[in-house]
């Protein structure tokens, strides 16, 4: 039976990617991402920690020692099991009020991409993380950067994020449990990185006042719900057709001070010597 896996607008599935150049950029990022981490990851022992629809936990696992991919969504491990497969790859759900299912310090490498923004309890998703890490091990997190994407104190436009970060937000909160060790941003040339900020722009915009600072979650999450209800009525259905577009990850750069910056990306350490 194959397994067809609903986009949402908060998981990558590759194929589905590949209709419209707004969706290929945010691919593009998705991938770019994990691109960044191959290095790091080879011959290492690695948790992805929403892990999506698993295409970069396959991809990671032809160099890493071993891949562990969870989530929180059964329809998309359900996918992931169904389309990647790899001896030494391993995908399960995992109920997010409880202790992931791992021993302490079971992994070399953590990765957190787009997650935690989801996340109600940040401090807790961080010790966990910092539990699981090996001393010397490592944490690398990738979140959107709220400088191009909202007001000053404005509250995400995106339905599903709890809350976005400035760098110096992220580092502070990242430095409570680990060490960072780099700080840097995900940006691209002006012509790929405006296909994002343009969206931004119009987004922050249109969702105000819902998203203004002080609004009560439930009413931002419901006044949201409706914006994207009212939008879909009037959205032109995507072309079925696979296009082809003049760029790739390779084109998004990861560094210090990126001007046109549209992730955060926190690499962070436990020490050697540090063990709870």
């Amino acid at each position: 039976m194959r397994i067809d896996l609903e986009p949402t607008g908060e998981r990558v599935i590759e194929d589905v990617y590949m209709h419209s150049i707004g969706a290929y950029t945010i691919y593009a990022m998705h991938a770019a991402s994990y691109g960044f981490v191959e290095k790091l990851c080879s011959e290492k022992k690695v948790l992805d920690l929403g892990c999506g629809s698993g295409y970069g936990a396959m991809r990671l696992s032809k160099t890493a020692n071993e891949v562990h991919g969870v989530d929180v969504a059964e329809d998309a491990i359900s996918y992931a099991k169904e389309r990647f497969k790899n001896a030494n790859l391993h995908f399960r759900k995992i109920d997010p009020s409880k202790q992931l299912p791992f021993a302490t310090a079971s992994f070399d490498v953590v990765l957190s991409f787009q997650v935690i923004e989801h996340v109600s309890d940040e401090d807790g998703y961080l010790r966990e993380a910092r539990r699981l890490l090996k001393p010397g091990g490592t944490l690398v997190v990738i979140t959107p950067d709220r400088k191009n994407r909202l007001l000053p104190g404005q509250k995400p436009w995106n339905r599903w994020h709890l809350r976005e970060y400035d760098m110096s937000t992220l580092v502070k909160l990242i430095n409570r449990h680990l060490t960072v060790t780099q700080a840097l941003q995900m940006g691209a040339r002006r012509e790929i990185a405006s296909i994002e900020i343009k969206r931004y722009s119009r987004t922050k915009w249109l969702c105000l006042p819902a998203t203004l600072p002080g609004m009560p979650d439930f009413i931002r999450i419901g006044a949201l719900n409706l914006v994207h209800r009212v939008i879909g009525k009037f959205k032109p259905a995507h072309s079925v057709a696979i296009q082809k577009f003049e760029f790739d990850e390779h084109d998004f750069i990861i560094g210090e001070n990126q001007e046109n910056s549209l992730n955060l990306v926190v690499t962070a350490q436990l020490a050697k010597n540090a063990r709870d």
